[in-house]
């Protein structure tokens, strides 16, 4: 491994874009020049995010940079770990992907690989919402 060599990963959720950039370092995480518990409100969401380093044990390896825009927290959340996901590959890329201890074994066993591509269904005309229609009235 190159000493102080970063490894870049993108992710995207709903409408939410993350650039994770993964540095050697102490492991602090930083979104949008902020510190991650300091930007979202609610812990289960730094969790989340943080998935993909629990599971590979290099969440004191790495210092994480990211810029994230669009959507809300949830979706910036799965942005970020998809982001991550990305980047540890990127780092792990010389490991045999059919190793037991790869990091891609890992990370598609819990199911990080996989971007999520549920976004919000379209409005439909004559309706209030995407299938919710105005109340009926008999009379």
């Amino acid at each position: 491994m190159a000493d102080k060599k970063s490894y870049y990963g993108t992710g995207h959720r709903k409408n939410a874009i993350a650039k994770v950039t993964l540095i050697p370092g102490k492991g602090n995480v930083t979104v949008n020049g902020r510190d991650v518990h300091e930007y979202f409100p609610f812990e289960t969401l730094v969790m989340d995010l943080m998935q993909p380093l629990v599971y590979t044990n290099t969440n004191e390896m790495f210092d994480v940079n990211v810029s994230v825009k669009g959507g809300g927290f949830s979706g910036q959340s799965g942005a970020i770990r998809l982001g991550i996901t990305k980047a540890l590959l990127e780092y792990d890329s010389t490991t045999d992907p059919e190793s037991e201890n790869s990091f891609r074994k890992i990370l598609k066993a819990h199911g990080f690989i996989t971007r999520d591509s549920r976004v919000k269904e379209r409005k439909k005309y004559g309706l209030k919402k995407a299938r919710r229609a105005p109340q009926f009235s008999k009379r």
